[in-house]
């Protein structure tokens, strides 16, 4: 009967080990991938239109985030990224600054100080919200010729997106491309020539504004930008990247449920290729979470066999239900549970020792 119990207790041991060395493990990279607006209708949506399954399925580590700002009980995508990137609650259009208007640290800026390499993807403007609070320091979101300064002087190794316009036609007549360059650059306008830059530094501004939406035309951009970042990105010091479905948002807030799943699915293959890689490397923590959920968004009906959903919103603008989170790799254990979404900033920056 001993004999019984300690093997008992031995396998026991055996079988806690690995969610053990998990929690302590410090990791070498970090990718966090966010879909804005992307509440778990919006996910249940994008399966449906995926034909029955998603590759978050795949991540065994599963929790929920308390979204709201400091001075309001819905948050908009400035507060909600900057709880992100900078671990504080802010007020409503306020990037990398706290409720009070001060400067906080990014997880771009605190990962480049360790000398790790960062990067940041998105399908929106480079200088809207989400992106903007992993590098920038303004009062009000709204101030995207100012963000488009903080973003040259950012220090980013790679970043790919939309907002051109923000660097070169300016109010106060400012080149800051030309600035892009003299930072040491390469400058690539054409989604189609991204994967032939050779420069150290890549600025992707592929689009005036934001990209085209995935169902007029914007094919495989984003998993495709996601797949160079992670061939340009990995050294020895490790890296910080951030990837952001911007337009599963804008869906939602148009009340377009087919956009909507569609805008999931292709954020769904950066996924994929995120998993892929972080499994050869097994030194690469990924989480993947919204910022926000948007649209009240409800699923009434549908049809497996179809890929279709029925649907109904409650708003076009965002609310307050919790949002999920889905960790795989060095310190995913630690995303279980309920928190706020500054609990996602936290647990990043411990698992990379910043």
């Amino acid at each position: 009967m001993r004999r019984t119990v300690l093997v008992l207790l031995a396998l026991l041991a055996t079988l806690a080990a690995p969610v053990r060395a998990e929690r302590k493990q410090v990791a070498r990279n970090a990718i966090l991938v966010i879909g804005d607006g992307m509440g778990l209708a919006h996910l249940t949506a994008g399966l449906v239109a995926a034909g029955g399954s998603l590759s978050v399925e795949s991540f065994s580590v599963v929790g929920l985030s308390k979204t709201f700002s400091s001075d309001r009980f819905v948050t908009d995508s400035a507060a909600a990224a900057t709880a992100l990137a900078c671990g504080v609650k802010t007020r409503n259009g306020a990037i990398g600054v706290d409720a009070s208007g001060r400067r906080v640290p990014t997880l771009v800026e605190l990962a480049r100080r360790k000398g790790m390499k960062t990067g940041l993807v998105v399908t929106s403007s480079i200088t809207h919200a989400t992106p903007a609070a992993f590098y920038a320091h303004q009062t009000s979101r709204k101030n995207e010729e100012a963000i488009a300064v903080d973003l040259v002087t950012s220090g980013l190794d790679l970043f790919i997106g939309g907002g051109r316009r923000f660097l070169g036609r300016r109010c106060d007549g400012v080149d800051l491309l030309a600035g892009l360059e003299t930072a040491g650059y390469e400058l690539v306008t054409d989604p189609r020539r991204l994967a032939a830059a050779k420069g150290p530094r890549l600025a992707g501004l592929v689009a005036d504004e934001d990209l085209p939406t995935i169902t007029d035309g914007r094919g495989s951009y984003l998993p495709d930008a996601a797949k160079l970042s992670l061939s340009r990105l990995p050294g020895p010091k490790g890296f910080f990247l951030m990837i952001e479905g911007s337009q599963i948002d804008y869906g939602a807030h148009d009340q377009d449920a087919p956009r909507t799943a569609a805008e999931v699915v292709d954020l769904d293959q950066v996924v994929a290729r995120v998993l892929a890689f972080a499994r050869t490397d097994r030194h690469t923590l990924v989480v993947v979470t919204a910022d926000h959920e948007t649209g009240g968004f409800a699923l009434t009906g549908g049809s497996l066999e179809k890929s279709t959903v029925e649907a109904k919103f409650g708003t076009k603008d965002h609310t307050a239900t919790m949002v999920p989170v889905f960790a795989f790799g060095p310190g995913a254990a630690t995303f279980a549970g309920i928190y706020e979404n500054t609990g996602i900033f936290d647990r990043i920056r411990a698992a990379l020792g910043l």
